[in-house]
């Protein structure tokens, strides 16, 4: 059961739905400009960096196409 809890799929499956919450967020606070600019930048890095692990974390995941 422990193996499950720290398992890469597992990881993935929480990076997307932070990301996701991320995105939603985001798209909330830019009409209403309800947050600081400052707090919208760190988000939107924030969400970047969520984006660029996720990416890694499903190339490793995934077998190498054949050359």
């Amino acid at each position: 059961m422990s193996n499950n809890l720290h398992s890469p799929h597992r990881r993935l499956i929480e990076l997307r739905i932070e990301h996701a919450d991320l995105d939603s967020l985001i798209d909330q606070a830019e009409p209403k400009a309800a947050l600081d600019e400052l707090t919208l930048r760190r988000l939107k890095k924030r969400r970047l960096a969520l984006k660029d692990q996720i990416s890694r974390l499903e190339a490793s995941l995934e077998p190498p196409e054949p050359a």
